[in-house]
This record gives C-alpha cells, sequence and structure tokens, in this order.
C-alpha cells in the first residue's frame, strides 16, 4: 500500500538540507537581484512593457499547464486594461481570461495583504465560469467533499487509471488549510523564496478544491516570490519554466508526496527551475529593448491604429507569415485596406515583401 506524505506523524513538519540547498538558493537570490536591477535601469515605457509580457506568459502557461489554452490577445488586453497599460485597441475578453487575469493580479499585486480563507474562495470563483457553477459540475468556491470519493490525480485510460497521487479526506481540509494559513502568514524566518517552494507543494498536496487546485497553488507561490523581491512588478514567468519541464514538475512532485517530510529533492528542483526562469527573462527583455528601439527608431513616422497593432504583434514574435487576409483578419478591416496599410509600410522601409514566395504574399519587418 502507497504511503502519502500527508499521512505521516510528522507531516507538515517538513526539512530540507541547508547545506545541500546553499549553493542553489544563494545562485537564485544574485539572479534576482541582478534582474531586479536591470530592470530598473530601463525606462518606464520598456519596464511596463516587460512587466505586461511576463504576466501575460504566467497567465497563459499556468493554464497551459492544466490542458486549458487561452487567447494570448485576450490575455494581454485584460492585464492591460485592469493595470492602466496602453497598447492601443484593446481586445475583447471572456469571462474565463478575466478571472484567471485577475486571480493572478492579486497575487502578485497585493502581496503583502494576508492568503485567507476567503481569498481563496474568491480565487476559485474567478477561475470558473459561472455554467460550471449552474450546472454543478464542480464545487466552486467552496473545500472539496467526498461525495464523488477520494480526492485522486488519475492518468490512464478508463479501466487502466494509474493513481499518481491521493489526496488528504475532505474532512481534514478545514484544520490542514489553517495551520497552513497560519505558516504563511506569519514569520518563522524562512526566507520567502524557499517558502514558495515550501507553499506550492503544502497546498498541492492537500488539495483543497475540487479542480484549479494546481493553478492557484502556482499563484501563491508567486505571491511570496513577490514578497521575497518586495514588487509586484514580475519580471519573469515562473510557469513558463515550469511549463516547459511539465514532465520533471509532475515526476518530482509525485516523488516527494510518496516520500517523506524531508523534501530537499523536491526544493532542489524547485530552486533550480526558478532560476532557469529568471535567466528566462533574458530573452523576454531582448524583446522589449528591440521594440522600444523600433519605435524610437521610427517616432518620426506617422503610423494609423490598425499598423501600429499589426507591427506591435510583429515585434511580440508574430507566428507564421503575415499575409493581406491574417492582417485583415487581426486588424479588423477589409483586404483591400489591409492591402494598403502594408504597401504604406513597405514603401516607407517597414515591411519588406517576402521572397520565398508561396501561395500567398507574405512580408517582413524588416531588421532596423
Amino acid at each position: 500500500m502507497i504511503t502519502y506524505i500527508h499521512t505521516l506523524p510528522d507531516w507538515p513538519r517538513f526539512r530540507w538540507s541547508q547545506g545541500v540547498l546553499l549553493q542553489q538558493f544563494a545562485a537564485v537570490r544574485h539572479r534576482q537581484g541582478r534582474l531586479m536591477g536591470r530592470m530598473e535601469s530601463l525606462g518606464f515605457s520598456s519596464r511596463t512593457e516587460a512587466v505586461l509580457s511576463n504576466l501575460t506568459q504566467e497567465v497563459l502557461k499556468s493554464s497551459e499547464i492544466e490542458g486549458e489554452f487561452l487567447n494570448r490577445d485576450q490575455v494581454r488586453s485584460s492585464i492591460a486594461r485592469r493595470l492602466g497599460i496602453d497598447i492601443g485597441a484593446l481586445t475583447q475578453t471572456d469571462r474565463n481570461v478575466d478571472g484567471v487575469v485577475e486571480m493572478i493580479l492579486d497575487a502578485t499585486q497585493h502581496y503583502a495583504q494576508p492568503l485567507t480563507r476567503e481569498r481563496l474562495f474568491g480565487w476559485h470563483t474567478l477561475l470558473f465560469p459561472v455554467t460550471a457553477r449552474t450546472l454543478g459540475r464542480i464545487m466552486v468556491g467552496a473545500w472539496r467533499d467526498d461525495a464523488k470519493g477520494p480526492m485522486q490525480v488519475v492518468s490512464g485510460a478508463i479501466g487502466r487509471e494509474r493513481v499518481h497521487f491521493e489526496a488528504p479526506a475532505s474532512g481534514r481540509i478545514e484544520e490542514e488549510m489553517s495551520r497552513f494559513f497560519d505558516w504563511f502568514n506569519g514569520d518563522d524566518s524562512t526566507d520567502p523564496v524557499l517558502k514558495a517552494g515550501i507553499a506550492h507543494l503544502w497546498f498541492v498536496t492537500i488539495h483543497p478544491f475540487e479542480d484549479g487546485n494546481g493553478r492557484i497553488a502556482r499563484a501563491i507561490a508567486d505571491m511570496m516570490l513577490a514578497s521575497s523581491e518586495r514588487s509586484s512588478q514580475r519580471f519573469y514567468s515562473m510557469s513558463l519554466q515550469i511549463r516547459q519541464e511539465r514532465t520533471a514538475y509532475y515526476r518530482t512532485l509525485e516523488q516527494t508526496q510518496k516520500g517523506t517530510v524531508e523534501i530537499t529533492g523536491w526544493m532542489e528542483w524547485f530552486l533550480n527551475c526558478l532560476g532557469r526562469a529568471i535567466d528566462a527573462a533574458d530573452e523576454t527583455l531582448v524583446i522589449v529593448l528591440r521594440k522600444a528601439r523600433f519605435w524610437e527608431t521610427h517616432a518620426c513616422r506617422s503610423f494609423n491604429d490598425r499598423q501600429r497593432l499589426m507591427l506591435n504583434k510583429l515585434l511580440d514574435g508574430f507566428e507564421g507569415k503575415l499575409t493581406t487576409s491574417k492582417w485583415a483578419k487581426l486588424a479588423k478591416c477589409s483586404q483591400d485596406t489591409a492591402l494598403r496599410d502594408i504597401i504604406s509600410l513597405v514603401e516607407c522601409g517597414v515591411l519588406a515583401k517576402d521572397e520565398a514566395g508561396g501561395r500567398s504574399t507574405s512580408y517582413l519587418l524588416l531588421e532596423f
């Protein structure tokens, strides 16, 4: 019979080897400080763009880890609207996107506020649209119960399921979460970076909700990481890195939950993943600086709103080839208008026709 970590008599008195973690911990703290310093040296607009880009990645990738794919433009517009960032024309957003965005922003913008039962219930309600509540598919804004049997994390086809983890019985949740809140909101001298890793593991092991536990666990970790930097400005995305290392993430989590309260292995993985997330922020910085340089270079040119929208999409990393039909669809205009917009940009040396050819004429953004 498998023994889970939450059934052990010393749960949740976690232990880890400070000697083993010292090097990774010091490296992460150094990377954090260096990144914050670099970002603070940027101009306001570039720093704001970096925050918008990383928060967009955080929302998108945290949902992708759970198999839910949100619309990037909707996510970006929802964040920009809530933070008062001017990105030109905003994409209309649906309630599902807005809910996830509101949860992440509440966690990271208000990191100094206590984490409470009511706050988590609010986050959980934001994650699920009204239809999920009215149809009774899941319990929303409340701790789970065991009416459908034990809460298990399962994979595999029906009849050949593999149980990766079984959470504590629902009758334990209130007490378990009360203990978690006391620890999370208290000051036990544990560094906030380490606390982020512990909180992630602890919360997802309690698994207090019927659904959405992974996304909320990552929001809680982001909240503590914001606290570690004493800044609501997010310049890297932990969820983006976890998404890229999804297999290792679930494997390490499962091994830890079937192990003991000695969690050095989990903490090693968490710190190393965090370090790689911070390093990956350099890629975001390159894009942000390139975008700033582009608009500085063309500051004297007059672009219409459609052109600004599409140029920003190209600068953000437009996927696929840019054609008049794609321009018309994204800019919500006719193909004739799209062609005029494009020709105008070709004539002033911003775009160039792609000589590779193909079924449709496509265009490239020229280097600047």
